[in-house]
């Protein structure tokens, strides 16, 4: 954990849209960094946003229905009864979310908390809703995780028993593929801090280490469409 002083982010309210604007101060620097969108207008944006994937989706039913699903005698073939049902299902589970407060970000639902809790039972919370914390994969995935100015929980955590960063689905961290904030991991004042957060928000580099005790805000993903060949896990 930096040696800085720990900025608390303001309280918010469990309303989903009508969120305060929040204190923003530089983690590193002290000092603040300008005037920084309301989160609340980055999720109502966020919410428009998917609502309009989810309109996407259903021209694509419609496309995928009048262009290759037919037989020449006018009838769905079976795959294209298949094709039906699985994107029903898919268009049915993605509103559902959405309705609860979610927000989609390519091929992943993501819940962003209202209240603080521990890692593990920010965990649960995850958990109990069939998704788990959220698994950083990309550069733009990372860069999404940034944006709602919170100090948030990761589903990264320091195995104990082997001494390695792992990921909630059991992978491990890779030295190519991770964003530590200056002089991160660490551990501050002897602490054990075996738990990540993305706490220097405004960095690119935002990861930091803290005890997996205190609490944080914490940030849920779940997949609702997996790329082919893309058989990474996510906790059930």
């Amino acid at each position: 954990m930096a040696g800085v002083v720990r900025r608390e982010p303001a309280e918010f309210s469990m309303g989903y849209v009508n969120l305060p604007e929040p204190s923003v101060t530089t983690a590193a620097g002290g000092g603040d960094k300008g005037n920084h969108p309301a989160p609340g207008t980055k999720l109502l944006r966020l919410v428009g946003v998917s609502f309009g994937l989810l309109c996407i989706l259903q021209v694509a039913v419609n496309v995928c229905l009048r262009l290759t699903l037919f037989k020449s005698n006018g009838q769905i073939s079976p795959t294209g009864h298949a094709c039906i049902n699985e994107t029903d299902k898919q268009s049915q589970l993605i509103e559902r979310y959405i309705q609860r407060g979610w927000v989609r970000f390519h091929s992943s639902m993501y819940y962003i908390s209202f209240a603080r809790n521990t890692w593990e039972q920010s965990r649960r919370f995850c958990l109990q809703r069939g998704a788990d914390l959220v698994i950083i994969n990309t550069k733009a995935e990372q860069d999404f995780t940034r944006q709602f100015n919170r100090f948030t929980w990761l589903g990264l955590h320091n195995d104990t028993k082997t001494g390695n960063w792992t990921w909630v689905d059991g992978t491990l961290l890779t030295d190519s593929f991770k964003f530590w904030g200056p002089g991160e991991p660490n551990s501050y004042e002897g602490k054990n801090e075996n738990c990540a957060e993305i706490r220097f928000f405004e960095l690119e580099d935002s990861w930091n280490n803290i005890p997996c005790e205190d609490q944080n805000f914490w940030i849920c993903e779940k997949e609702v469409a997996v790329a082919r060949g893309d058989h990474r896990g996510r906790g059930a």
